[in-house]
């Protein structure tokens, strides 16, 4: 079983995770400016719940397990009469939330931490409509760093997890042809696909280098807008589907 407060402490640690964060939260914004959604459910929001960076809605709705990131949630959401943040996974709280409708499912940072994400995918596509969009966004297996450690000889394949997957508890290795299987399995059809923030080395790595002033802010944005020129090799993947049929 997932032990659910070391996973708490071993994020909020994570060297390098905030910048990270900074450029997953911009392609989520790309997603949700394209898109507009007036009502939005959140799947697991972390420390940071996307409502801080997006105001446009009329509703949204957060579904949290961990009971640092909801009691966090819940304290940020004071005073919002239009956020609700429900403790729990989303398959125990389906009754409550189905109960509503959602123009987007946003599940990011979360499908390759969770053993049965088939399951959780699939409990998702109750909660949508034809119209609902969902968000997905999750670490690549081709990440340009993990196949510079590959062709280093420092793992056996591109699949193989890392320290800070097995420390982080992460139960898959994703590319965007096992993501897009696995949302096609569950009922959905891919809308559009891609990769984001190509990051040379790993997490540790570009800790060290951006404290020490090597990497700048520009050198960081140029990485994300590298993913124009390396399409497959950013550092995560995102995935906009959408119910079939």
């Amino acid at each position: 079983m997932r032990d659910l407060k070391d996973y708490q402490e071993s994020y909020a640690s994570l060297p390098f995770e905030q910048t990270q964060a900074r450029y997953r939260k911009r392609k989520i914004l790309e997603t949700l400016t394209r898109y507009r959604p007036r009502s939005i459910l959140e799947i697991g929001c972390g420390l940071d719940p996307f409502f801080n960076h997006y105001a446009e809605f009329d509703a949204f709705t957060i579904v949290e397990p961990c009971e640092q990131f909801f009691d966090n949630a819940l304290l940020q959401a004071q005073g919002n009469d239009k956020v609700t943040v429900v403790r729990g996974t989303l398959q125990e709280r389906m009754a409550l939330l189905g109960s509503r409708s959602y123009d987007l499912i946003l599940m990011s940072s979360l499908l390759h931490e969770i053993p049965d994400c088939a399951s959780l995918l699939s409990a998702a596509a109750k909660l949508c409509n034809a119209e609902t969009i969902v968000h997905l966004n999750v670490p690549n297996a081709k990440s340009f760093h993990r196949v510079l450690a590959l062709e280093m000889g420092l793992i056996p394949n591109l699949y193989e997890k890392s320290k800070v997957q097995q420390q982080m508890q992460q139960s898959h290795t994703f590319d965007l042809e096992a993501l897009a299987e696995m949302s096609i399995e569950s009922g959905f059809k891919v809308v559009e696909q891609g990769s984001f923030f190509v990051k040379p080395f790993t997490h540790a790595q570009m800790a060290l280098l951006q404290n020490s002033g090597m990497v700048t802010d520009a050198m960081l944005d140029g990485f994300y807008n590298l993913s124009k020129h390396f399409p497959e090799h950013g550092s995560e993947i995102y995935m906009n589907i959408q119910l079939r049929g």
